[in-house]
Parts: structure tokens; C-alpha cells; sequence
């Protein structure tokens, strides 16, 4: 019986160490959260984006559930052309992550 249970130690501490996947959300899981005020609505926070990278373009809007955290994942290009992505707690507008990518 020990071997047993040495020999499932390796997949143990793999599963352990393995981060949580996220999940992506469709258009109709999106609207459905901001219909029920989950959500913050994502042109907020790409006002948000805009007043912190003015003439930025947007290169990618994600909306992403994590850990049962909605986060919204925004890609952009600055005017001096740098490439940032910004995470965004999408229920109350919070930022994550702000790095260049």
C-alpha cells in the first residue's frame, strides 16, 4: 500500500502545482452577467483604458471567469507602439494586471 501511495506522489504534487484553468465567456454569457449586474459593462472599461493609454488601439477584449472571478482581459497598442495587456475585475472595475506583453 505504500508503494501505491508514493508512486501517485509525482501526479499529487503536478495536479497541486497546475493553475487553475480560466474560461472564456461567449457574447450571451457576457450580456447575461450585465444584465444582472454582475458585470460591469465593458465600455466602462475601455473608458477607463483610453483616459490611462490615450489613442491606444485595442487589439483584443476578453471577458475570462477564473476561480469564479470574471476578469476582463484587454490587449492593446500604444501611439509609441508598445503592446499591454490589462486585466480588469469586471465586477467592480478594479485593475489587475497592467504589463507590457
Amino acid at each position: 500500500m505504500r508503494l501505491i501511495t508514493l508512486s501517485m506522489l509525482p501526479l499529487a504534487m503536478l495536479l497541486a502545482a497546475t493553475p487553475a484553468a480560466s474560461r472564456d465567456l461567449d457574447q450571451d454569457e457576457a450580456l447575461q452577467l450585465r444584465r444582472d449586474g454582475l458585470i460591469l459593462p465593458l465600455e466602462s472599461i475601455l473608458q477607463r483604458v483610453s483616459e490611462s493609454y490615450p489613442g491606444a488601439r485595442l487589439l483584443e477584449a476578453e471577458l475570462e471567469e477564473d476561480d469564479g472571478v470574471y476578469i476582463y482581459e484587454i490587449e492593446l497598442l500604444t501611439v509609441k507602439g508598445v503592446a499591454r495587456e490589462l486585466e480588469f475585475n469586471a465586477r467592480d472595475g478594479r485593475v489587475l494586471q497592467d504589463e507590457e506583453d
